[in-house]
C-alpha cells in the first residue's frame, strides 16, 4: 500500500519489541495521540539526529498529548546499543520481518548512486486517539521536523 493512501484510515495493527525487548502494539496507545516515525538505520548520521531531536523534545511532544515510537528494520540488539549510546527516552521498535513497514507503505525501492535496493523511506505519521492516521510526512527532512510534528499535535488538540 502507498503511505499516502493511509491518510484518514485506521492505522494497521502491529506488535513489535523495543530496545529492551518489551512488546508494543497499537492498542497500547488507544486514547492517546501517537507519533510513529520510521527511519532507515540506527547509528547513522541522519537517523541519529532525528532520534536525538525526538529525545530532546519528548517533554514538548508529551505536553501536546502524544507518545513517540521510532521504527526501523534493525534488530532489538542494535536498537539497544543505539538507545544506550544516544540516551533515547522513548521506544524504538524492531521490524526485521518488515511486516509493519510494508503495512504502513514505508518499505520501498530506493536508489543510491545508481543502485536500486529496498529500504525505509523516512516517514512520520500521527495516529489519533481512535487509531486513525491524521497526518503523514514522507521523505522527511530531519532538520526542523520535530517542530513541525509538535505544531501539528498542538493544532489537533
Amino acid at each position: 500500500m502507498n503511505t499516502a493512501e493511509l491518510l484518514n484510515t485506521k492505522a494497521p495493527e502491529f506488535s513489535l519489541a523495543d530496545q529492551a525487548g518489551k512488546l508494543h502494539s497499537l492498542k497500547d496507545y488507544a486514547g492517546k495521540l501517537l507519533v510513529l516515525y520510521f527511519y532507515p538505520k540506527d547509528l547513522t548520521p541522519g537517523c541519529t539526529i532525528e532520534a536525538c531531536n525526538f529525545r530532546d523534545n519528548l517533554a514538548r511532544v508529551k505536553s501536546a498529548g502524544a507518545a513517540v515510537l521510532g521504527v526501523s528494520a534493525d534488530s532489538v540488539k542494535r536498537h539497544a546499543k543505539f538507545a544506550e549510546v544516544e540516551k533515547l527516552n522513548f521506544p524504538v521498535l524492531s521490524d526485521e520481518s518488515h511486516d509493519m513497514l510494508n503495512a504502513y507503505g514505508v518499505w520501498q525501492e530506493k536508489k543510491m548512486m545508481g543502485k536500486k535496493y529496498m529500504g525505509i523511506v523516512r516517514t512520520t505519521l500521527i495516529v489519533d486517539e481512535q487509531g486513525t492516521i491524521r497526518k503523514i510526512w514522507t521523505d522527511v527532512k530531519v532538520n526542523g521536523h520535530v517542530d513541525e510534528v509538535i505544531a501539528t499535535l498542538k493544532d489537533m488538540k
